[in-house]
């Protein structure tokens, strides 16, 4: 491609992407909604609150059997990307008690309508490398969490029944050396391989990172075999908790800063501030795809994770552009002033991003709710800042570059001429 032309290209595409963010597209079956069509949590559209209550159970349920349900509704969020919730259990009534956002199409506002996209209780099988089932969630009598006592490592004891050590028996005699997936629906949490057959029915699942890990999976595998199914009970609208009109208030600041950022970027910096812009916006419409195309949860807290990636963005721009003006003071002509200006600014840049896609990993991997929404705003935020204020922004000055008209030294702000 001519390289005069990359620029124009690189505004044509940002044009497109932006296009798609805000308004979204749908081409037959295939649909990518627009920014007003995301997944907004409780603190800005508000959402439903629910009691989840045994079924056909005449004893009041334990506690672990109430840790295993509120684990399995913890997962199928989780699949569906719902980060703002609360699941909490009520150990003395043996209820669990849920709160979770709106969809991001709901019309109606019918809590009942709402509360079924979290379904049935999960269906948890055991499957072979061909995904056939060999066990039920059912076969399983118990499963714990514990430290083996050979090599002090987390374990999972899965404790089966006879009819389940039967048929462990023959699937670990056939699958020696192969794998068994774990599912909790249609969602593998776990898989194991086979070392000999079992046939005592006590099994044990390895190399397990921690024992909170352990922990974990044991819930989710009790849970797969509660004795009884959840019913949701007393529905209720959650009003949000920032107002009704919270969300137009702060797209409205959102438009106004980033109006005088460009307008301070243009004035200050010129030529390589009206890249800044358009990378910014590149930037922007990559953070909200990533949000709308899996519907993960926007929050408050998610909010501020967009804001402070996208200040990132603007520092890096501001970064690159006063080395380039450095690199022209200095005497060096332009061409050579942009390649060195980007390389000695890569590695604050790189520096700076890195630290924040450490602690955003931090925040994905062991938060949850609003703590999640951030970490994930900001590490997808942090990734177009390197694809669109480092790689696009090289690109686009490299491109305008070529062009006579544009070598004055007023442009990019440096004293003498280019």
């Amino acid at each position: 491609m001519n390289s005069k032309r990359v620029f124009f290209v690189s505004v044509l595409l940002t044009a497109i992407l932006f296009c798609i963010s805000i308004f979204g597209i749908k081409i037959g079956n295939f649909e990518i909604k627009g920014a007003d069509q995301m997944r907004f949590g409780i603190d800005i559209r508000g959402g439903v609150e629910a009691t989840y209550e045994p079924k056909d159970l005449d004893r009041i349920p334990t506690i672990d059997e109430l840790d295993a349900a509120r684990s399995i509704i913890e997962t199928r969020m989780d699949a569906k990307n719902i980060s703002d919730r609360d699941v909490t259990i009520d150990k003395i009534n043996g209820k669990v008690l849920v709160r979770f956002p709106w969809k991001s199409d709901e019309a109606n506002f019918d809590p009942q309508r709402a509360i079924s996209e979290l379904g049935e209780t999960a269906r948890l099988t055991f499957r072979d490398p061909n995904e056939k089932i060999i066990l039920e969630g059912t076969d399983v009598v118990k499963s714990s969490a514990r430290l083996n006592q050979d090599a002090n490592n987390p374990v999972v004891v899965l404790e089966l029944s006879n009819t389940g050590a039967a048929k462990f028996s023959e699937a670990t005699a056939r699958l020696i050396g192969q794998n068994i997936d774990i599912y909790m629906d249609e969602i593998p949490i776990s898989t194991a391989t086979v070392e000999t057959q079992i046939t005592n029915g006590n099994a044990e699942i390895r190399n397990m990172e921690s024992l909170e890990a352990a922990s974990q999976l044991s819930e989710k595998i009790n849970s797969g075999s509660l004795p009884f199914s959840l019913v949701a009970k007393n529905c209720n609208i959650i009003s949000p908790t920032l107002g009704s009109n919270a969300l137009a208030v702060m797209v409205i600041a959102g438009k106004v800063a980033f109006a005088l950022v460009c307008l301070f970027m243009l004035i200050y910096y010129r030529l390589p501030g009206l890249v800044a812009c358009i990378a910014l916006l590149l930037q922007m419409s990559g953070q909200l795809l990533a949000l709308s195309i899996p519907q993960f949860t926007l929050t408050l807290p998610g909010i501020a994770g967009l804001i402070l990636s996208i200040g990132m963005g603007v520092d890096a721009n501001v970064i690159i552009s006063e080395r380039i003006k450095e690199e022209l003071n200095a005497g060096k002509t332009l061409g050579r002033a942009i390649e060195t200006g980007f390389e000695r600014a890569f590695s604050a840049v790189f520096d700076g991003n890195i630290t924040v896609i450490i602690v955003a990993i931090i925040l994905i991997f062991f938060g949850s709710g609003a703590m999640l929404s951030f970490g994930y705003t900001l590490l997808c935020g942090v990734i177009m800042n390197f694809i669109a204020g480092v790689t696009a922004s090289r690109l686009m000055i490299r491109s305008l570059s070529n062009y006579e008209i544009l070598h004055r030294p007023k442009l990019f702000g440096a004293r003498r001429a280019v």
